[in-house]
């Protein structure tokens, strides 16, 4: 048996911050993950993230990934990868399996940091080749640039099946739906709002009755479903598709916490470990953070594990009372700033009517994806100027400000509270930068402007797909749900290193519908 001061179960993000954050202490670390890389989730992300600077916002996630690990290995932590951990015993033993080997190691500390699993939903045919989870298409696509099919259709409206919905039309997959048997949309306006102005429906309220196919998936119907989430006869669709992505939620990944006999609770977030803010469980020197302990952002999995490391440290006595109490209380701040909000763990399964701010929550959004015409004027972030000037489309508390922080000139407004509605600021000065539209981690910001003399307008957008237009090549303005509205083209494309992988396409548009396009595509290819 070999002796180790802190293990590590996992070296995903709350895992790694974890490590690091005792490393940091003079903790010996030793990070065990069962994959072939480390990172977790980290890597397939390649959206920006949410929060503020401090939470790593406006960074593509498979960049946090690198730099966690640049810090751990400078910290001296050992990471030790295809090392699946099998068993969690008693005085805090575990054995490990390393290629074809059992290892036995005993810790004075151990964090579980094994995150949560997909969820499945079954109906008839979901054993079919071609029905996947939505996690492992992102894997396909992310970490092994292969594309999971051709033609999907989305089952799960949460953030991760916004999410990997956008990132399947970014790898050149056509999303013929998008489906939930929740009558709203379950996860992020700005999320579901960018795959809707790409011309992908929504249908709420709806899920699968059957994968249709004999050797692999072939077609799907769905159908609607009544308030006792009965099918309600005649209503029903199929869709022509090779693949079937499963986006339903996850579950905590415990297996090792309740094999060692740590006390559970049956919460929301799932079945999951009896602990403290800082992750201490029922067993004395045993800690959990991350999905494990409850599902949340990986934003919030990165607090929950430098919480974690400190407390490690102060139970092996690297830090004193004091100085836990006061990073406990720094990190507290910081991960209670992202439990704000609309999407506040506190609000979980609650019909929210009206923002913050007591404006009333588009409807629209919440149905079908995308923000009425007429709604977005209710909102702080519109207005309406001839000279460029930004227009916010975000309508929901959600945490995030690198917009505010992005605009120089003092043309975008949201305050302490980064929950807090952005502002279009009156008056102010928009010098076109775009340092707004490219930040913004929604794609949610527009640069607009008219000219009346010539009658016409420009939009200026975030666009994430290749190939990139081109300046002088016509096509047509898409609105807020994809229809073809109006002519375009195309007089400006923006890239820049600080614009990290956002291009900006401005399209001149006829000036009547600078309110409304808020998409470009190519004529060739518009629908």
């Amino acid at each position: 048996m070999e002796r180790k001061e802190f293990i590590v179960v996992g070296a995903g993000p709350a895992g790694l911050s974890a490590a690091i954050e005792a490393a940091r202490s003079g903790v010996s670390v030793t990070v065990f993950d069962e994959n072939a890389r480390p990172g977790g989730q980290l890597f397939k992300q390649i959206h920006k993230f949410f929060g503020s600077k401090e939470h790593m916002a406006k960074i593509r996630g498979f960049r946090i990934g690198e730099e966690l690990l640049r810090e751990a290995e400078e910290k001296g932590v050992e990471v030790v990868l295809n090392a699946t951990v099998i068993g969690l015993y008693r005085e805090k033993e575990i054995q490990v399996q390393i290629g074809t080997e059992v290892h036995h190691y005993k810790a004075d500390a151990i964090l579980i940091a094994t995150g949560a699993s997909e969820n499945m939903v079954n109906f008839r045919g979901w054993t079919l080749p071609g029905v996947i989870g939505a996690g492992a298409a992102q894997t396909m696509m992310n970490l092994y640039h292969v594309k999971p099919g051709n033609r999907i259709l989305m089952l799960g409206s949460g953030n991760v099946g916004l999410v990997v919905s956008y990132q399947l039309m970014q790898a050149g997959c056509e999303v013929v739906a998008l489906v939930d048997a929740a009558p709203r949309i379950g996860g992020y306006g700005v999320h579901a709002s960018k795959v809707a102005r790409c011309g992908v429906p929504f249908y709420l309220s709806h899920t699968i009755k059957e994968a249709e196919g004999t050797d692999c998936v072939r077609g799907v119907t769905i159908a609607q479903i009544d308030a006792k989430y009965q099918f309600i006869p005649g209503t029903e669709k199929h869709f022509d598709v090779d693949t079937i992505c499963v986006a339903v939620g996850l579950s905590p990944m415990t297996q090792l916490l309740k094999m060692d006999g740590v006390e559970m609770a049956d919460t929301r977030g799932g079945y999951i470990p009896a602990c403290d803010e800082t992750g201490a469980t029922s067993i004395p020197g045993i800690f959990a953070a991350g999905d494990v302990a409850g599902i949340e952002e990986a934003s919030s999995a990165m607090i929950e594990g430098r919480m974690s490391g400190e407390a490690v440290a102060a139970y092996l006595g690297y830090a004193s009372t004091d100085e836990k109490a006061l990073r406990e209380k720094e990190l507290e701040e910081s991960l209670g700033a992202l439990r704000q909000g609309m999407f506040a763990p506190k609000n979980r399964g609650k019909k929210l009517e009206k923002t913050d701010e007591g404006i009333e929550l588009s409807e629209m959004l919440l149905e079908k994806g995308y923000i009425g015409d007429d709604e977005i004027k209710r909102f702080p972030g519109y207005r309406a100027e001839i000279k460029v000037h930004p227009v916010l489309e975000c309508t929901q508390n959600i945490p995030c400000n690198p917009c505010q922080t992005a605009c120089r000139k003092g043309c975008i407004s949201i305050g302490d509270n980064i929950t807090s509605l952005p502002i279009s600021v009156k008056d102010s000065t928009c010098i076109d930068c775009g340092m707004c539209v490219a930040s913004c981690s929604g794609q949610a910001i527009f640069l607009v402007s008219e000219n009346p003399e010539k009658g016409t307008g420009e939009v200026t957008i975030p666009y994430e797909f290749l190939p990139l237009p081109k300046v002088g090549e016509k096509g047509y303005g898409l609105s807020r749900s994809g229809q073809r509205i109006c002519d375009a083209t195309v007089r400006k494309v923006r890239t820049s290193k600080t614009y990290d992988g956002t291009a900006l396409v401005t399209i001149e548009v006829p000036i009547g519908y600078t309110d409304r396009a808020r998409f470009y595509r190519k004529a060739d290819e518009a629908q």
